[in-house]
Order: C-alpha cells, then structure tokens, then sequence
C-alpha cells in the first residue's frame, strides 16, 4: 500500500462550509462529537449529504441493526479500511453487545459461529471482492440462510455507503479518534 498524504483535514462545525454545518450538528448530537471521518466527509456538503442520507435509508431497511454493522464491517475488512474497522467494531462490541469473538472472526476473515450472520458476512466480502460477481453457491447459502433476495438488495447499500467512507480513507488518511482507539 502506497503512503497517501493527507490531502483533507477534519472539519467542525465553526470551520465546515455552511452546508456541513447543520449535517455536522447533527452528527455532534448523536455521537456527542464529530468522528473524525465525517469531519473529513464535511469538506463536501455534497458528499456528506450523501452519505448521511444513505445511511438513513440503509436504516429503514428490513435487516437489524447488528446485520447492518456487520454488514459495514465486512466491507471495511475487505477494502482494507482501518478507521472503519475500528469504528464499527467498536459500535458492535460496545454499543451493540455483539460477542468480541464475532467480531474478531469478521476483522480475522475467519468463519463466524453464528451460520446466518456468517452467510451475510461472505456475501458482503465476496459483493466487494468480485465487484458484485458472486457466485450462485454464495448467494445459495446467503438465502439458505434465511435471509430474502430482496435484502441482496440492502446488502449493496452498506457496501455503497463503505466504497464511499473506506475510499476517502485511502485517499485522504484519516486519524482514529480516541474512542475508536481501542479497536484499531
């Protein structure tokens, strides 16, 4: 991997364009700061609207919130993305309960215990892997699993939302935040 200069630097409130700015504060509110990343999204109001409103969609979906995550965190082991590991690992374990050895086996590309959870964790992989080629014993299993082929569907917005976080991670480093330290 090629050492990338930091070409963004994370943005608050007070300093965010003014259209970051009310995303921002939302973000404040929820989190109680501003992870680093989305300070660094905030360099465009374009793309931190966007990926703030995918992620809302994303949670509309019919999958539960710990699939979700884990769903991001498959993606962010399969593009290499150590913010993102971090980050989601620790909403998982922390704020989730998620068992530190699911998570561990995901960040490990190690077969997860729970069989449906590890249907959707080499779904995602292979989704990221093979540019959305994945072969019909992947998707077999994934629907033997009990999940539908419409949540195929979902899938690939946590695999969007993670192209757009994991890629600007490559291209601009950002710094873990100390909540996420524990994890990295």
């Amino acid at each position: 991997m090629n050492q990338q200069i930091t070409l963004f630097t994370p943005l608050g409130v007070e300093t965010a364009p003014e259209k970051s700015r009310p995303i921002l504060e939302n973000i404040q509110k929820s989190f109680k700061f501003i992870p680093n990343l989305f300070g660094v999204f905030a360099n465009s109001p374009v793309l931190l609207e966007g990926y703030v409103g995918l992620e809302k969609t994303f949670d509309k979906g019919s999958l539960s919130a710990v699939e979700r995550q884990i769903i991001l965190l498959s993606a962010s082991v399969e593009n290499s993305c150590g913010y993102c590991m971090a980050a989601h690992s620790t909403l998982l374990k922390a704020f989730m309960h998620v068992p530190a050895e699911v998570v561990s086996a995901v960040r490990a590309n190690q077969p997860v215990s729970d069989l449906k959870l590890e249907a959707l964790v080499a779904l995602t992989k292979v989704i990221v892997r093979e540019r959305g080629h994945v072969r019909a014993e992947v998707m077999d299993n994934f629907l033997a699993a009990g999940y539908r082929k419409d949540q195929v569907l979902e899938v690939l917005i946590g695999v969007a939302l993670k192209t757009m976080s994991n890629y600007l991670d490559h291209i601009s480093p950002t710094e873990l935040d100390p909540a996420f330290q524990s994890e990295a």
